[in-house]
């Protein structure tokens, strides 16, 4: 069995969907085998697809502020694994991106995740991660009741564009919400300080 990183590389080189790829394979994710953080969002966009870093991109940067977390917090592995449903971008389709290749989630999910054993918050980006761990539903009702899914799951929209307008019609996702998911994930990453060095004696 192979372990974390030889795992990432394999997934890295993967081309199993390669024809169905308008851009070409580039699988993006991000794990490291002490993070207690998992963020399973959707798939990534034509920027991410273009750097290869996660959510390298303005919604990125609104995920980012919900979670109350600096971009070097965010891409320290020891913190946040990023695992998308479909790690490569997937191109478009009506109203948007399309929706993730299936093949990642059954080919790599669970032996990434068997990889992952310190993960106790996995905050579901999306109704794609949602559905697959949730199974059907309304998005909105699921942020709404998020406490019914703690203490392992934290529904959340996607933080496109679009949630602007979400949150706008549903200011108690701010009131609510906000301030849980960012003691939640600073209860997990108090312990290494900016920059990724680890706080001895706090």
């Amino acid at each position: 069995m192979p372990d974390l990183d030889d795992l990432l590389a394999e997934i890295r080189a993967c081309r199993a969907c390669a024809e169905y790829l308008p851009l070409g394979p580039r699988p993006v994710l991000q794990a490291g085998a002490g993070a207690r953080i998992l963020v399973a969002s959707q798939a990534p966009g034509t920027r991410v697809h273009t750097s290869g870093v996660p959510f390298d991109d303005p919604s990125g940067d609104r995920l980012r502020a919900w979670l109350g977390v600096t971009r070097a917090q965010f891409h320290d592995p020891r913190l946040f694994a990023i695992v998308p449903m479909g790690f490569c971008y997937p191109g478009r389709g009506a109203g948007g991106d399309s929706p993730p290749r299936p093949e990642c989630a059954q080919l790599w999910r669970d032996r990434l995740l068997s990889r992952l054993p310190s993960i106790d918050l996995v905050l579901l980006v999306g109704s794609h991660a949602q559905q697959h761990v949730l199974g059907k539903g309304s998005m909105t009702d699921r942020v709404r009741r998020f406490r019914d899914h703690l203490p392992l799951h934290l529904p959340l929209p996607h933080p496109s564009w679009r949630s602007r307008l979400w949150e706008a019609r549903n200011p108690w996702f701010g009131e609510e919400v906000i301030p849980e998911l960012r003691r939640l994930v600073a209860a997990r990453i108090g312990d290494i300080a900016e920059g990724g060095v680890e706080r001895r004696g706090a």
